[in-house]
């Protein structure tokens, strides 16, 4: 940009000073067109209009608008008679090659060069607003309608979400983002919550242990309109109940009321910017840009969802809370986002060993082979992502059998006799894997089997199949290799795994989680905190414990929620007088509860033969 803008500089000194002359030479008209061109071109570029912009503003005997004329006038002149040459056309091609370059306008033309430039998490502001994806899709018209006529309100510019008119006026929640550190040009920070927002926290949690979802309802209508949790826990309900929209609607509220409380120095584009899940008042951050990703990618915006799930990643890459690794690798091949995919694959794999997780090993040779298949490619790279396509897939099929046969399954393709009856790729190898494999491969077989059922893809995938099993017949050391990894390497899942499972919602996977996770209570707005939990604040001890009841009171409160054994009995240690009294209320009160339960149990008659003949069609 230096070399541009300082070549325009100078080029535009003598045009202002030739605007009072009334007669120019054609040489000069040509030259002035040529120039002017690398000007417009540039200045047609996403990032390069705002720099040169603003140079252009600080050199007082520049001005735009008579420029343009000017450029205009010169335009009709060599529109006639082209007198730019071959080298002028050539440097005005390379310039502009460069611009895009660094923009990444190009970026699957030229991937070795173009991708490289950038950093891997790279994150455009365009790329997080599903508006511009369904643009490309449907056109401007058919997605924005009638929102062009109408007037725009004085909201807060955000990046995440677009604010709506008809959600409440937007008022200090009482919930800041303070800086906590930097290292190594990384900076660390933290939400907190003010004293008044934590009072709305405390009772928040308060009426989630009722398990009624409409008593957090009159919670955001007196006391917190933007209260993020709660806006989380309705957005989930919605969902259940089929209402995308208004789910959709509520998560990003939420994400609305967290950016207006952004530090002035956090940047979601910079990748330097890390927030600690450890810490109670960030996951929900966390948990507000993974609901908005899912509902994204539902909504048929999967290049906007891979945008958020990279924003995720790049704010804590080394811990991965939600442990969106195993999602990003799926947006992506939706997306069509290949060179993305193979570029991350090539880069992380050496310290993070991306192909001992199915989704990657299965994932990447599948954007090969779609790489290899794009015309606009030359032969010899078709050839060599071919060759790669073939390579990974088969290191994949020897690493994980098990993916295989109910990956066939899903997509409704009868594997050939030979496949059908080996059993490496049998039965036994999915009752043999440990426990967390069985999760990790369920998980992706769920998840990305719609993106299998290409006939093409099954054509390319069945000769490295049976290539896989003549490597398996001749004993190779790569086969037993395997094995042996699958059994040391996969003995337990960390915890942001069943996170991810739980929060994905992936009924494969949910039907593999062990019986330790599916057997503790799980919150939407918080699902398997850390362990390692940094509490800055905490809410007093409750004075009806509900460990004094008994076992029977417990089991008959699990049954009906708003059975109560001991109801309105003082606990009182000097009230013993009256101990048979209130032991003969609490079994009064268990008879009745039962009574109720009796009542409302209904059996099903069963099915009348109204026609004791039948219709003939049975023996």
């Amino acid at each position: 940009f230096a070399q541009i803008t300082a070549e325009e500089s100078e080029d535009e000194l003598p045009s202002r000073e030739e605007r009072g002359d009334a007669r120019l030479s054609e040489q000069d008209a040509a030259e002035g067109n040529n120039k002017g061109a690398v000007t417009e071109e540039t200045k047609g570029d996403g990032q390069g209009d705002g720099e040169e912009a603003e140079q252009l503003d600080q050199t007082p005997m520049l001005s735009n608008k008579p420029r343009k004329k000017k450029k205009k006038r010169k335009t009709k002149k060599t529109s006639a008679g082209e007198t730019l040459e071959d080298n002028d056309l050539e440097d005005i091609d390379s310039l502009l090659e460069k611009i895009e370059d660094t923009n990444g306008l190009l970026q699957q033309t030229q991937s070795g060069i173009i991708a490289d430039s950038r950093p891997l998490l790279y994150i455009e502001h365009r790329n997080l607003n599903p508006e511009n994806e369904l643009k490309r899709y449907f056109g401007a018209r058919a997605v924005l309608g009638d929102q062009r006529q109408r007037q725009r309100q004085c909201v807060r510019g955000t990046w995440l979400t677009t604010p709506q008119s008809t959600w409440p006026r937007y008022t200090r929640t009482g919930i800041v983002m303070e800086l906590l550190d930097t290292k190594g040009g990384v900076q660390y920070f933290t939400f907190e919550h003010h004293r008044k927002y934590q009072e709305v926290q405390l009772k928040f949690l308060e009426n989630v242990e009722t398990m009624d979802p409409n008593s957090v309802v009159p919670l955001l209508q007196a006391l917190e309109p933007y209260h993020v949790d709660s806006l989380l826990l309705l957005s989930d309900v919605c969902r259940m109940q089929e209402d995308q929209e208004m789910a959709r609607e509520l998560v990003e509220q939420a994400l609305y009321s967290l950016e207006c409380s952004f530090h002035p120095l956090f940047s979601l584009t910079s990748g330097t910017c890390r927030l600690d899940y450890r810490r109670p008042e960030n996951r929900s951050f966390f948990l507000a840009l993974f609901k908005h990703l899912i509902l994204l990618e539902k909504r048929g915006c999967p290049r906007t969802a891979l945008e958020f799930c990279k924003l995720i990643l790049s704010l804590d890459p080394e811990n991965d809370p939600l442990c969106v690794l195993l999602l990003i690798d799926f947006l992506s091949l939706r997306a069509r986002e290949y060179t993305f995919l193979t570029r991350m694959f090539q880069e992380v794999e050496s310290h993070r060993n991306l192909s001992q997780l199915p989704n990657f090993a299965f994932s990447v040779p599948l954007a090969y082979f779609f790489l290899s298949q794009q015309e606009e490619r030359s032969e010899l790279e078709q050839s060599q992502a071919r060759e790669k396509a073939a390579q990974l897939i088969q290191l994949a099929l020897i690493m994980f059998p098990s993916v295989l046969m109910p990956l066939l399954d899903h997509c409704s393709v009868q594997p050939d006799a030979r496949v059908a009856s080996h059993s490496f790729f049998g039965l036994n190898a999915q009752i043999s894997q440990p426990p967390a494999l069985n999760q990790l491969t369920s998980l992706y077989v769920g998840r990305t089997h719609s993106l299998w059922k290409d006939p093409a893809v099954m054509a390319w995938l069945e000769p490295n199949v049976h290539e896989v099993l003549r490597m398996v017949d001749a004993r190779d050391p790569l086969v037993e290799e395997s094995e042996h990894k699958r059994k040391t390497l996969y003995q337990s899942a960390p915890r942001n795994i069943y996170r991810h499972i739980i929060l994905s919602e992936v009924k494969e996977a949910m039907a593999a989680l062990p019986l330790e996770v599916t057997s503790q209570p799980v919150m939407g707005y918080d699902p398997l905190p850390p362990l390692d939990s940094i509490v800055s604040y905490t809410r007093p001890e409750r004075t009806n414990r509900p460990s004094n009841e008994s076992t029977l009171s417990l089991f008959f409160r699990s049954l009906l929620p708003n059975f109560n054994l001991q109801g309105d009995i003082r606990h009182e240690r000097d009230e013993e007088a009256g101990a048979g009294q209130d032991l003969n209320q609490g079994v009064n009160r268990l008879m009745a509860a039962m009574r109720d339960m009796l009542a409302n149990i209904q059996f099903q008659e069963p099915p009348r033969d109204d026609n004791p003949e039948g219709d003939g069609d049975w023996d």
